[in-house]
């Protein structure tokens, strides 16, 4: 009986969290995540946790992000990316590129001698940077990361992204420009655009019901497809071949207009990204987080505000804007949703949705890229 409680816990929560991000500013402003976590890890040291709930906890652990990937890829526009002006196309490219740079110094920085797993912190850190939360979930799963040493990456980058953010949104403007080109505007950035779309609006509306069953549906049968291919690979491979899987058949699915066109879909996908960091956050020790080795500390760190720097003096010789390079480097760090802030901060909303389309491309790429760094970090 308790353990039926817990799973409704941990079904009926991010539900919650959603709602209220929709009801709430100071909820939307915080961040879905953060709470998800902050409930999660209240859970895990409230004493309240019944006898065998870790296995209820791997359940949801594992089941959560496969079907996230898909519903989360479906909105993409893939034939937008090639939309991109110039300009932020280049500052992309330059942003991750320095991401995955600062990983591989990183790397050899901080590796302690006795790791044999250290590459997969660096795997973790190439997705979280390129894409966001649900890349790092994803490489989790993949990689067959520990729990501690999950919960430690990332609950240490989310303090150093927060100071990233603070930094992007008060000083970090007047300090670009000081060796940036200001921002012009281009072919197609004429139209003015606002974030006043309510989030999370359409996921608790009943006529979003069917639609949403729909690609539910497909995200399940994509994942069994997925799970009958990687089946035909060896075990260590297995979630490995699911997770890329079900990467490529969704964004092959994202072609399909009835797909493509579904709204809401993405809420849908951030719903099961909150059940996995709630389940996992109620996983969390205090005492690993304080005594985490400082190589698992100042990694995030160095990789957050190493590729800043890099990207910055790469941006000084390829004459990118300022306004561009901070969107670019927001979209990539923190994750679309953050985007609109900064357009706000920096009151320039003419580069929301080229920001916003820079992170979806870091939410498609982000596994392929994490997974590829991470195995060439592991021959070192």
């Amino acid at each position: 009986m308790q353990l039926a409680l817990l799973s409704i816990f941990y079904l009926f929560i991010p539900a919650v969290i959603l709602y209220l991000c929709k009801k709430s500013t100071l909820v939307k402003k915080i961040g879905s995540i953060v709470v998800a976590y902050g409930v999660g890890i209240i859970m895990g040291l409230s004493g309240l946790l019944p006898d065998g709930s870790a296995q209820i906890q791997d359940i949801f652990i594992s089941a959560s992000i496969p079907l996230a990937i898909p519903l989360l890829l479906f909105p993409t526009k893939v034939q937008e990316w090639f939309q991109l002006a110039g300009p932020t196309l280049k500052a992309l490219a330059v942003g991750m590129f320095s991401v995955v740079i600062t990983v591989f110094i990183g790397y050899f920085i901080f590796k302690p001698e006795d790791a044999q797993d250290f590459w997969k912190v660096g795997a973790l850190l190439i997705g979280v940077y390129t894409g966001g939360t649900p890349n790092l979930a994803s490489l989790k799963v993949m990689l067959d990361v520990s729990n501690e040493t999950y919960l430690v990456v990332h609950s240490y980058d989310m303090i150093f992204g927060a100071l990233y953010f603070l930094f992007l949104i008060t000083l970090g403007h007047r300090f670009f420009l000081k060796f940036l080109p200001p921002f012009k505007m281009r072919d197609g950035l004429q139209k003015e655009y606002f974030d006043d779309e309510p989030i999370f609006d359409k996921i608790f509306n009943k006529e979003s019901t069917i639609p949403q069953l729909k690609v539910f549906g497909l995200a399940v049968l994509i994942l069994a497809i997925s799970a009958g291919l990687a089946s035909l690979f060896p075990q260590d491979y297995f979630m490995i071949v699911v997770i890329l899987s079900l990467s490529t058949l969704a964004l092959a699915a994202s072609f399909i207009p009835g797909v493509n066109k579904i709204e809401k879909s993405f809420d849908l996908g951030m719903y099961f990204i909150l059940v996995f960091s709630v389940a996992v956050a109620s996983m969390v020790n205090l005492k690993d987080l304080v005594s985490a080795s400082f190589d698992l500390i100042y990694y995030p760190a160095f990789v957050i505000f190493g590729s800043l720097l890099l990207q910055s003096l790469i941006s000084r010789f390829t004459k990118t804007d300022a306004d561009t390079l901070m969107i670019t480097s927001t979209a990539l760090i923190c994750s679309p949703p953050f985007v609109p802030v900064v357009c706000s901060a920096i009151k320039n909303r003419n580069i929301l949705v080229p920001g916003i389309t820079v992170g979806i491309i870091g939410y498609a790429a982000g596994n392929y890229l994490g997974f590829i760094v991470g195995e060439l970090l592991k021959l070192f």
